[in-house]
């Protein structure tokens, strides 16, 4: 028959070892909760493709192709009525022998998504221009997918025969929405999307 001290190390091992799968049950119940929010978070933006051309009136522009797809957090605020804004920065520059490098173009470009509750439409274009609507979504994110063409240069601003490095990048811009709703989403990593710089060289 075993001893009273045995029995009682017995009791302690096994009170301890119910412990030890209480937590861990509830550490794997958190585990699964926090996974779908750590997958939501994982909207993507990339410049996948840039060209520069020139014009017949000697002006250059730029056509790009970015990969997009929203989280479900900015596909619902669509749905709400709050515009999305995305915004392409572009710095064009030509190296110098013996001096600071030439930086003649530095260049934004905003386009905006909102979507219209009573018609059923997304209104999609460049801030400041005409916007076009469509009935789904995926066909506004595909005007953003290939933006129009963009003159970045008027005529004689870049120099014939010369090869100029670029860098481009495309990212959701907070700045364009209500001075309120920036205050809650500027941490928000559902908030965060923006692509890497893309750099690039072209001659003029």
């Amino acid at each position: 028959m075993p001893s009273f001290k045995n029995r009682t190390l017995f009791e302690n091992t096994c009170a301890a070892m119910q412990g030890f799968l209480r937590i861990l049950f509830f550490l794997c119940i958190a585990w699964v909760s926090v996974c779908p929010a750590l997958a939501e978070s994982a909207g993507t933006i990339e410049i996948e493709q840039v060209k520069v051309e020139r014009a017949e009136n000697a002006s250059h522009v730029l056509t790009a192709a970015c990969s997009l797809e929203l989280n479900s957090s900015l596909e619902e605020a669509l749905q709400r009525g709050i515009p999305l804004y995305f915004t392409l920065e572009l710095e064009v520059s030509r190296p110098r022998w013996m001096w600071f490098d030439e930086k003649p173009v530095s260049s934004s470009r905003t386009m905006r998504i909102s979507y219209n509750v009573l018609t059923h439409q997304y209104g999609v274009g460049i801030v400041g221009g005409l916007q076009q609507y469509v009935i789904s979504l995926e066909e506004a994110l595909n005007r953003i997918r290939r933006p129009p063409a963009w003159v970045i240069a008027g005529k004689d601003v870049l120099k014939t025969g010369e090869t100029y490095f670029a860098e481009i990048r495309i990212a959701l811009d907070l700045s364009y929405l209500p001075k309120p709703f920036q205050v809650n989403v500027i941490n928000n990593r559902h908030w965060q999307l923006s692509s890497h710089w893309k750099h690039f060289s072209f001659g003029a």
